[in-house]
């Protein structure tokens, strides 16, 4: 320890004495690690905000059964005549069989218009059928909600939106599409209350999926969604799924896909890894030049200091001592040049970020981790053994007599 100690210490005293020279020369490493830094930097946040982004769209917690209604025929996507569908009994079955904390929503969403009594003028809407319990995004404005008996008892009821609301009231307050009736393909429906929309460009109606003849889910299958309370057992709650479908489902589970949307975290992450590699091959080749200059510097270093190695091994230093003292010259020069490169990395990601706000709008921060800070350490050991292991093998070649000769 005493002669590492030693040897680093005498590198940083030849640093000094030529520290204008040492600085010059490994100015391409200081580039390279700070273009490194700053790319890295920047993906890591470009890939901490679209995690962030997908977290605020879509739950990490859900899992989503959706119908898989084609199969391939020598190549082609052909619909099924036959498959397996949920209905509001089927579901319930399988949301009571999970053994983990977690709640079922199930919907079949279609496109379709609505009238009035009556009335021959068609409204363009977007009719959901759903079970119990609603998902708690759906905020009721005015009236009341489903409730099991409706769902049951099939009741003739709908909730609508504040954009349908407005189309069938006119210029009347909205509260007043509370009790109207609507008729869409051979149902009348009594709407019971209102939906906050959140500025929504198309009417929504929403009634009890129960209403949905068998014939009319087998033509357009509903989507369940099992929602973790813990993010934790999502693994499970998925196994748990494709169980019951194996089980209840006999030769149909192929009729079902079951995804998680840690999947498309997954793909993000995989995405972002191939970019953060191929950027940092990129910029690796200024970090190479710097390490060009570092043995640029040794082997400067050698030559002026070829009596001095002969001295040294004239009074009994072997070679490994010599290898050694520009071995650890070369891993501080190294490390000098990508700490400089690190702080000027983070010191233009800070400037950057100003400008990528004003420019874009986006809420975007960069993100420094311990694997960035990590991987500069790494490159700063590499560089110093890598391309100052050829100068300090010539050194500890050196024959002391004609070292001591060479003036």
């Amino acid at each position: 320890m005493k002669k590492i100690l030693v040897s680093f210490a005498t590198a940083l005293q030849n640093i000094r004495n030529r520290f204008f020279h040492t600085v010059l020369s490994i100015l391409g490493i200081v580039i390279g690690v700070a273009a490194l830094v700053a790319i890295l930097s920047l993906i890591d946040g470009l890939e901490q905000f679209a995690q962030e982004q997908i977290t605020k769209t879509t739950s990490l917690k859900a899992i989503m059964v959706f119908p898989n209604l084609d199969k391939t025929v020598n190549d082609v996507a052909v619909r099924k005549e036959d498959y397996a569908y949920f209905n509001y009994d089927r579901f319930g079955r399988l949301r009571s069989s999970l053994t983990k904390p977690a709640t079922g929503y199930l919907y079949v969403r279609q496109n379709g218009q609505v009238t009035a009594p009556g009335d021959t003028h068609r409204i363009g809407t977007v009719i959901t059928g759903l079970g119990l319990p609603l998902h708690p995004d759906l905020t009721l404005r005015q009236g009341r909600l489903f409730t099991e008996a409706d769902l049951n008892g099939r009741q003739p009821v709908a909730l609508v939106n504040q954009k349908l609301a407005r189309q069938l009231v006119g210029r009347q307050p909205e509260k007043r599409a509370i009790g109207r009736q609507l008729v869409y393909q051979d149902k009348r429906l009594t709407v019971i209350g209102i939906m906050a929309d959140k500025d929504a460009k198309t009417g929504q109606l929403l009634m009890p999926i129960t209403l949905f003849s068998d014939s009319a889910l087998k033509a357009s299958p509903p989507m369940g969604v099992i929602e973790a309370t813990n993010v934790e057992d999502v693994p499970a709650l998925k196994t748990e799924v494709d169980h019951w479908l194996k089980a209840n489902m006999k030769n149909q589970t192929a009729d079902f896909l079951i995804i998680t949307n840690e999947q498309r975290v997954s793909q993000a992450a995989k995405g972002f890894m191939l970019f953060r590699l191929i950027m940092g091959l990129i910029v690796g080749i200024s970090v190479l030049v710097g390490g060009i200059g570092v043995m640029n510097v040794l082997l400067i270093s050698v030559t002026e200091r070829t009596v001095e190695i002969g001295v040294r091994k004239a009074l009994g230093a072997k070679r490994r001592d010599i290898l050694w003292q520009f071995l650890s010259e070369s891993i501080t020069i190294s490390t000098l040049g990508s700490l400089l490169g690190l702080a000027l990395g983070l010191l233009s990601t800070l400037a950057f970020i100003p400008i990528v706000k004003a420019l874009t709008d986006v809420p975007f921060q960069v993100a420094y981790t311990w694997n960035t800070f990590i991987i500069i350490m790494i490159i700063a050991m590499l560089i110093g053994v890598i391309f100052g292991t050829y100068p300090a093998m010539r050194a500890a070649r050196l024959d002391p007599v004609e070292a001591i000769r060479r003036e």
